[in-house]
């Protein structure tokens, strides 16, 4: 809901079609793993004086033993912090300080940052109302929503403190907990060691991986692993393409599921050709979001299908009176990925001027749009559309998982049928990668302000990004010899019911001869835009929709998109306004084409 557009209908409109999204917003935990700036989404759990998952009560507390120098100063001081957060907390159960002061009270403790953003509703709200969430330290906590905006702002506080007053309640070092007088000097010091503070920065803020709060973080990845161990037992000259590999995982009420995997990091180094059959990019994530596409193809034909059996079996089912199609209420997509996606995720972290600053980040061309050419990496601001004249150029993996969180996954043509589809998390399983800060502000914060300039059904949904333990054996180093240098540029596909794999040559574009699956002589791998065309015509045909199969060509049919095509360019224009430079526009020959 956006109280900026003006309208009933705008709201009402909106909130209806983020059904199986934002509802998660309210009901689900908030889940933002702290590490150096607010990674992702874990839980609250156990405490860690260096260590934080969402918000740390022990930041509190230990304050004071910042100042336990020697100095008198310090001394003095050093108790007081706490015994501030006992009396703020009586005051605010008796009503004698509201939500929104008592928190503000308890962030001024300790230079912590708190602020009140507004975001959009829940959905099935039937009336235009406010929504505001607390964000502590960089963790987003529960949605609270309002008539006004001062009522919505009171209700995220309140939301906040349920799930931070029993934290702070529990911690035994509270000086009326323990019994212990500190009124004369403050705690001891903690007993660390010093270190170097480049060094002992990052390490304060590394990431965790806390499993046991979030069983996802076990299932998903578990998941992924037994099922590339089941493909390269079968494919066994093959097992040096999953390096690299991303997953797209189906979350319902009967467990979680690996629907679609890629493998790979190259893009084509061919020309465009305007027949829609080179594949232009084949990064794990790009070729694992094709192959999602499939299944999203097969489980529209489940739902347009004129058996009510399969018709049940099918994910999709009507979302309200419109006429898209939207996933159903118990399911949910992630993402899981084995190494740290190429592009402005991999900022180095000792580029970091300010924990919570995103100057430090905005200073270097790092942070900017990236384009791919035969796999190697080049920010936009440094190199000019002329040098690769003769080559295909892509955006980076990490640029184009940003455009997705925004447009949905689905991409132009599934738009026709089906609302935006968002992943709620990204998982990274790499062992090598100690931060995934830089790619929370690619993926979200290069774009939180866009959503109240998109069309309807459209947003820019914040996924939770958590760093988890490998479960991918690196096998690059061992690939340069016995024949593996060849493999290096292989990428493979696979789709839930595919009863083989799919390898490409992602420097070629093409299938090649020892392929377990080849789709014709042409060699055209069944992840081209043509494929696509085809599966778009099929879907079309079984929904009934002649609008659809009027088109002439693959453009058309993209360009016919309308809402999407608005996002997309509302995407483009933000970005740039933003300072973060152009996306590269691809030769339109490459999709004028028909079947």
């Amino acid at each position: 809901m956006y109280p900026g557009r003006g309208t009933l209908r705008g709201a009402s409109a909106r909130g209806a079609s983020f059904k199986p999204i934002l509802h998660q917003n309210m009901s689900a935990p908030p889940g933002r793993t702290i590490s150096m700036y607010s990674p992702p989404s874990i839980p609250v759990g156990a405490f860690n004086p260096v260590k934080r998952t969402h918000f740390d009560p022990a930041m509190f507390s230990s304050a004071s033993n910042n100042n336990n120098n020697g100095d008198a100063q310090g001394t003095a001081r050093g108790p007081k912090p706490t015994v501030m957060q006992s009396v703020i907390i009586e005051r605010y159960k008796r009503g004698e300080l509201n939500p929104v002061s008592t928190l503000h009270h308890l962030s001024q403790t300790v230079p912590l940052d708190l602020e009140f953003k507004e975001t959009v509703t829940t959905g099935n709200t039937m009336f235009l109302y406010f929504a505001f969430c607390a964000v502590i330290d960089g963790a987003i906590y529960k949605t609270g929503m309002g008539k006004t905006k001062k009522e919505a702002k009171s209700k995220s506080a309140e939301l906040a403190l349920e799930e931070l007053l029993p934290l702070l309640e529990d911690r035994a070092d509270f000086p009326e907990a323990s019994g212990e007088d500190f009124s004369s000097e403050g705690p001891p010091p903690l007993p660390v060691k010093e270190k170097d503070s480049t060094a002992a920065y990052n390490q304060s803020f590394r990431p965790i991986h806390e499993h046991k709060t979030n069983p996802l973080n076990d299932q998903i990845p578990q998941a992924v692993k037994e099922q590339l161990l089941k493909l390269m037992k079968t494919y066994p000259e093959f097992s040096s393409c999953i390096s690299s590999a991303a997953a797209f995982i189906i979350q319902s009420s009967s467990g979680c599921e690996v629907i679609a995997i890629g493998t790979g990091n190259f893009n084509t180094r061919e020309s465009a050709m305007p027949n829609g059959r080179i594949l232009h990019d084949s990064h794990a994530v790009v070729a694992a979001r094709r192959s999602l596409m499939r299944y999203l193809y097969q489980h529209l034909l489940l739902f347009f299908s004129k058996s009510p059996a399969l018709k049940q079996k099918s994910i999709f089912e009507k979302s309200g009176s419109n006429r898209l199609l939207g996933l159903k209420s118990d399911i949910s997509l992630h993402l899981f990925i084995s190494q740290l996606p190429k592009g402005a995720a991999q900022v180095p972290a000792v580029r970091r001027l300010n924990p919570m600053s995103m100057s430090a980040w905005e200073v270097s061309n790092q942070i900017s749009l990236h384009l791919t050419v035969e796999g190697k990496v080049f920010s936009v601001f440094s190199c000019t559309m002329e040098q690769w004249d003769s080559k295909v150029v892509s955006m980076s993996v990490t640029d184009k998982l940003s455009r997705w969180q925004v447009l949905g996954y689905q991409g132009a043509l599934l738009s026709h049928f089906i609302e935006p589809l968002y992943v709620k998390s990204i998982l990274i399983g790499d062992s090598l990668c100690s931060d995934v800060r830089g790619l929370e502000i690619a993926v979200c914060q290069r774009v939180e302000g866009i959503t109240p300039r998109l069309p309807m059904y459209y947003c820019m949904l914040q996924p939770h990004i958590r760093l988890l333990p490998s479960v991918v054996q690196d096998t690059s180093s061992s690939s340069s010899s016995g024949g593996g240098g060849h493999q290096r540029s292989l990428s493979v596909n696979w789709t839930y019911g595919d009863s083989v794999l799919e390898v490409v040559d992602g420097l070629e574009g093409k299938t090649v001869e020892e392929s377990p699956f080849k789709s014709g002589s042409c060699l055209a791998s069944r992840l081209c835009k043509a494929a696509m065309l085809s599966r778009f015509t099929l879907a079309a045909k079984e929904a009934e929709r002649q609008d659809l199969l009027a088109t002439v060509s693959y453009r058309e049919a993209k360009m016919m998109a309308k809402p999407y095509q608005e996002a997309k360019s509302l995407l483009k224009s933000y970005l740039q306004q933003q300072g973060y430079g152009s996306w590269v526009h691809k030769s339109p020959v490459s999709d004028q084409f028909s079947l």
